[in-house]
């Protein structure tokens, strides 16, 4: 982009109440640099304003340019007269590593001596440096170098935190309601703006789904009280369910939180969100990333009889109570100190669970990034000088109970910690991790590609296994937006080192696969720990946690992640399935009966649930993962039996094989290591070396859930609840229901079968219910469109090998055509079959839709307010979630079936295999 194009941008982001974009091009910034040369230039004064406040940090190019230009002021070489060296200085003391901690060496291992000592202060205050940058210190110091010395000696003593300001004992908030019930993070950052999210302002302007009028009261607020914080509130619900999602952390920051530096503009800080059942996991690790703060109300108890049974009311309900009002302008103190939340000098909340040492540290950073890289320039400067690490950072928390055995994640935790004591730890303890797969998303890689700018990391540690970057949420439409910014996003994200969907050299066919898939592939160990930017990382092997953007971005750069080690809940089924019972309904059974059995208290919330699926392979196996994310689980783990393991380990290499003969692979050939790996873990359960991974027997768990398999008499369907009274009841996952609920009555006007929920076996049970309706009823109308989308090309290709995608076609009015994707989003359809690209499709909500209004049967995840469907003026949309035969039939009746209409449908179908194992999968 050239300076006129970036002033006729100017203009056009003006008319939309925007500020100019900061700048992260090069070519831009040196015209930029030009114009300030030129004392006469008309533009010169702009051009200042745009290099002083305007630049993206780190290693964008444009910052690599900026800190040439600073190097030249200092150095007397170029002369600015609104940039001394000592501004100059300050400048690049905000640029975030990088080329700027580059000039920052140059100039202090150079042979000015008071030029040396100036940047020598200034490094003494960053954290980002990578192995090119300690080397060349490692190296001045042998040599003799005093300044050398002196900032490796800062370094050890971790000067870089210690000289911060503490965090203020007493922080002030007001109150805002931003919702009651379940606050999902598309009001935050919804999923239909995802496109944007790189750009923070913009993105901005859609926090609370566009509502201006909710944005107007944030200002308001602000505007009343000019010297507190505003604090956004799940009122009777949780904050942040359904994904990480950094961009909406980012929003409620750009609101309501703190600006990170003068110099880098709409990249703020320490936002304070709260909810009356806490923040989700997941979300609450992004608030961290922001040094922010999450605090858990309990504002709202379930009332107890005398006998400690919950009160329930005439709908079986349990009875709330307000302890204390966060009513919207309420203002209330937060004292870091006590760690307590006060009503004026009126006690309301122990928040100590927000204020933890390490979360502190967090906030004291302005991040949870800046205190990962301390810790690892401190151990750097330590091993130089030849001295312990001073304790500097709070120790991390170990919990070691002898006697006690260990939990599936305790014992994966346990092989992958880094920097502990060497005790066995359990549940409590805090963790240094080394990460094994990494997943980065498209919708969110934006934002990751520029965390990994802004932290100056360019290549992949050389600790993980292996890293992906799909191309599964932007598929099914492939617009002007997604041709401006993913083929962008596969460059960066390829040059890195990760795996690509799309290839930037154009060699191998466009892959829009759904990323949980292909990860759920190329995890080949089942002690793994997998990091991916989607709260649907859930592996069938290892251990996966989803996260917000930075988090991978970090897991990308340092191959370590760092967290508590979750406590865990056991799940164990009985019984025996039905034949006409879909795996799905055991998932929606299985949220249903522990809810139940723990009289509406879900104890899955926060915790890993360690399902003992033991004979599933890992394809069905991660249905039930997957859905976990709904459950509000932190993660989950399936206990396998070692010859299950073993032939979802022979697909995986199977799989992997197939990315490899497509040239998916890389200069380090990542993927035949994954194949590698995969073949050394088939002959270690082979031969019985190592068995598969299974808890110990005397392992502590939270709760244990037993799922009757014998009650599941019907399918269960999990339904938003649109006009529950309680609006805090609408769209949370948890009201589950049987199929007769809506006795064969309710209208249904679109169907969709994907998403990460289903798998191969699905496609085949749809090929095989058309060829059934068809045999019953001589022929196959559809009274309600039905949208199919295979998650893989993978499940295509063995489709048409199998002879069920020549099936589909001959019932489908829409075939998806890669030479000739679709430019344009839907919004209508007809009542027919539509073969969609592999992707995600509906489940995303940032492309396709179904139309305002509909009442949408659906097999993804996500049932939240305008996810897959938004309101219409006279009907609220609604997604019902079921099983793959359920919205076959739904879309085949234009309703609800009924028991004998589900039964007759799937007549002959195997719809799962699944039973419980009858062997220990204990220690």
């Amino acid at each position: 982009m050239n300076y006129n194009d970036y002033l006729k941008e100017i203009e056009e982001r003006k008319a939309l109440g925007l500020h100019p974009k900061p700048i992260d091009g090069a070519d831009l910034l040196s015209a930029i640099i030009e114009q300030i040369k030129d004392l006469d230039n008309e533009h010169r004064e702009a051009s200042l304003n745009f290099f002083i406040y305007n630049v993206l940090p780190g290693t964008t190019s444009a910052a690599g340019v900026k800190a040439k230009f600073l190097k030249e002021i200092i150095l007397g070489e170029s002369i600015v007269k609104e940039i001394t060296p000592a501004f100059a200085f300050e400048q690049l003391s905000h640029m975030k590593g990088g080329p700027s901690v580059e000039v920052l060496l140059d100039l202090a291992l150079g042979t000015d001596v008071e030029i040396a000592k100036e940047a020598a202060k200034v490094l003494k205050t960053q954290v980002f440096l990578y192995e090119a940058d300690t080397e060349r210190l490692e190296e001045a110091f042998k040599a003799g170098s005093a300044i050398a010395k002196d900032i490796i000696e800062s370094y050890a003593q971790a000067e870089f935190f210690t000289k911060l300001p503490e965090i203020d004992e007493e922080i002030e908030v007001v109150t805002y309601i931003a919702g009651v019930g379940d606050i999902s993070t598309d009001l935050l950052s919804p999923g239909g703006d995802a496109h944007s999210r790189s750009d923070r302002e913009l993105h901005g302007q859609c926090i609370f789904e566009h509502n201006k009028d909710m944005q107007k009261e944030v200002l308001a607020l602000k505007e009343q009280h000019p010297d507190k914080r505003v604090m956004l509130i799940a009122e009777k619900g949780t904050m942040g369910v359904g994904s990480s999602r950094m961009s909406g952390v980012n929003n409620v920051a750009l609101w309501t939180g703190i600006s990170s530096s003068p110099y880098v503009p709409f990249i703020n800080i320490a936002p304070v969100i709260a909810g009356t059942n806490g923040i989700a996991p997941i979300f609450l690790t992004t608030v961290g990333v922001t040094g922010g703060i999450g605090l858990d109300l309990k504002n709202w108890v379930i009332q107890k009889d005398a006998d400690g049974k919950t009160i329930r009311d005439e709908d079986g309900e349990p009875v709330l109570k307000e302890e204390y009002s966060v009513a919207t302008g309420t203002v209330l103190t937060i004292n870091t100190k006590e760690k307590k939340l006060y009503n004026g000098d009126t006690e309301l909340k122990d928040i100590s669970a927000a204020f933890t040492p390490q979360k502190m540290e967090f906030m004291k950073a302005g991040g949870s990034y800046a205190v990962v890289f301390g810790k690892k320039l401190q151990t750097f400067a330590a091993k130089v000088l030849g001295i312990e690490v001073p304790q500097v950072y709070a120790a991390s928390k170990e919990v070691s109970i002898e006697g006690q055995g260990l939990t599936a994640v305790e014992k994966i935790f346990n092989k992958n910690a880094v920097g502990t004591s060497g005790a066995t730890l359990h549940a409590g303890s805090y963790v240094r991790a080394e990460v094994n797969i990494v997943g980065s998303q498209d919708t969110t890689g934006l934002m990751t590609s520029q965390e990994l700018e802004m932290m100056a990391a360019t290549v992949i540690s050389p600790i993980v296994d292996g890293a992906y970057q799909s191309g599964c949420h932007t598929a099914s439409v492939w617009d002007d937006k997604s041709k401006a910014n993913i083929p962008r996003l596969m460059q960066f994200m390829n040059d890195f080192g990760l795996i690509t969907g799309r290839d930037p050299k154009g060699k191998y066919f466009p892959m829009t696969d759904v990323i949980h898939k292909v990860l759920n592939d190329i995890t080949v160990g089942d002690w793994d720990i997998i990091i991916g930017g989607d709260s649907h990382t859930r592996m069938s092997k290892g251990v996966a946690f989803g996260a917000d953007s930075g988090t991978v971005a970090l897991a990308l750069a340092t191959g370590e992640a760092s967290m508590p080690i979750p406590e865990s809940v056991k799940v164990t089924f009985k019984g025996e399935m039905k034949p006409y019972m879909d795996f799905r309904d055991v998932v929606h059974a299985t949220q249903q009966q522990m809810l139940k059995q723990f009289g509406g208290e879900n104890v899955f919330q926060g915790r890993v649930i360690e399902v003992h699926i033991g004979t599933l392979t890992a394809d069905q196996a991660f249905t039930f993962t997957d859905w976990t994310a709904e459950m509000k689980a932190k993660a989950s783990i399936c206990i396998s039996e070692d010859e299950t393991l073993i032939e979802s380990l022979e697909i995986a290499k199977g799989r992997i094989q197939i990315m490899i003969d497509k040239g998916m692979d890389n200069e380090k050939q990542v993927l035949k290591g994954l194949v590698e790996k995969a073949e050394t873990r088939i002959t270690e359960l082979k031969t019985g070396i190592k068995p598969s991974l299974r808890p110990d027997a005397d392992a502590k768990y939270h709760a244990e859930v037993i799922i009757d398999l014998d009650e599941i008499a019907e399918p269960m369907i999990a339904d938003p609840d649109v006009n529950n009274d309680d609006v805090s009841k609408r769209y949370t996952h948890d009201t589950i229901r049987p199929l007769s609920y809506y006795g064969g009555t309710k209208k249904v006007d679109l169907g969709f079968v994907g998403s990460c929920m289903v798998h191969k076996g699905d496609m085949k049970i749809l090929a095989q219910m058309l060829k059934n309706i068809e045999a019953q009823q001589g022929k196959v109308e559809f009274k309600a469109p039905l949208v199919v989308a295979p998650p893989t090309y993978n499940i295509v290709d063995e489709l048409k090998e199998e002879g069920d995608w020549e099936v589909l076609q001959k019932y489908s009015g829409f075939e998806f055509d890669d030479s000739a994707p679709k430019g344009l989003a839907r919004t209508k359809y007809e009542n027919m079959l539509y073969l969609e690209r592999p992707g995600c499709n509906l489940c995303m909500g940032n492309q396709e839709k179904a139309e305002p209004g509909d009442t949408v049967m659906a097999t993804s995840t996500r049932l939240f307010q305008g996810r897959v469907v938004k309101d219409s003026g006279e009907k609220k949309g609604e997604s019902l979630l079921s099983s793959t035969p359920v919205v076959v039939l739904s879309t085949i009746l234009g309703r609800t079936p009924t028991m004998a209409e589900y039964e007759a449908a799937v007549e002959g179908i195997v719809l799962t295999k699944f039973k419980p194992s009858t062997k220990q999968l204990v220690r």
